[in-house]
């Protein structure tokens, strides 16, 4: 059974079919990309840890046609080197209306191609207005009402990746990407 084949089968026909119509991905940063901890040094410095397997993912995602970027809360100096490092774009930082910046962004997509991954009361409205709206397994209980698809991992911890294989099974593309590893 090919990786696609095992996804899709535990997929709902409306996640798949939302899923298909994905160009953009963005997600929130603490408690999606990270574990949400946040870990300050005794000099001021403000340190995250984050999923080397969520960054192949973004990667995979990227060389698919894919894009992927961040709307946050906070702001951050490590997320914007992390971010340049994988190169994500857009990344917004600093905006705790999510909607509103999601309507800056939705100007060069359309709502139905847009997915979100959410895991705290900031990222209702956005999960609610996107095609496809996504939680992670550790997020809070409204939020997982809100969302079409929670994923099976946790924030930090490799969710994101497992949002991009979703999204490349859905679309087709993922068998041809995972070939190149083997």
């Amino acid at each position: 059974m090919s990786q696609t084949t095992h996804i899709l089968a535990s997929l709902p026909q409306t996640v798949i079919g939302a899923a298909t119509k994905i160009k953009l991905l963005l997600v929130d940063v603490d408690g999606v990309l990270t574990d949400g901890k946040l870990y300050y040094g005794n000099a001021g410095e403000e340190l995250k840890a984050f999923n080397i397997q969520d960054g192949l993912g973004i990667k995979l995602l990227q060389k698919s046609g894919i894009q992927v970027g961040i709307i946050t809360g906070r702001v951050s100096e490590l997320l914007e080197r992390r971010a340049a490092e994988l190169g994500m774009h857009p990344v917004i930082q600093g905006r705790e209306d999510k909607l509103q910046a999601l309507g800056e962004i939705g100007d060069a997509y359309k709502l139905h191609e847009i997915a979100f991954v959410g895991d705290d009361l900031p990222d209702i409205a956005v999960i609610r207005a996107v095609g496809l709206g996504i939680c992670v397994a550790n997020a809070n209980p409204t939020v997982v009402h809100s969302a079409i698809w929670q994923s099976k991992l946790a924030g930090g911890c490799g969710a994101i990746r497992e949002v991009a294989e979703m999204l490349l099974a859905a679309q087709g593309k993922l068998d041809a990407l995972l070939a190149d590893y083997q």
